[in-house]
């Protein structure tokens, strides 16, 4: 049987593209969240955690504060770790 779920695991991870496979690796990373306005990143942020995405939105825990942080508009997200 667990030669079976390993199987079919790998099967799964196989069939992924490059970015889903990445998407499921990034859980536990901390990222660096960039708010952009007319060409230039206006904030910086670094999450403690994942980056989660909602309608018109990015949320995470902000590093620096310790509070719950959301964004919106032009955002550039690039995984730290």
């Amino acid at each position: 049987m667990k030669h079976i779920c390993i199987f079919l695991l790998a099967l799964a991870l196989a069939g992924c593209t490059d970015a889903s496979q990445a998407r499921l690796d990034s859980y536990g990373s901390t990222f660096k969240v960039e708010v952009v306005s007319g060409g230039q990143i206006i904030r910086t942020y670094t999450s403690t955690g994942k980056v989660g995405n909602s309608r018109n939105a990015y949320y995470f825990n902000d590093a620096a504060t310790g509070k719950f942080t959301e964004v919106s508009g032009s955002v550039i997200i690039t995984q730290i770790d």
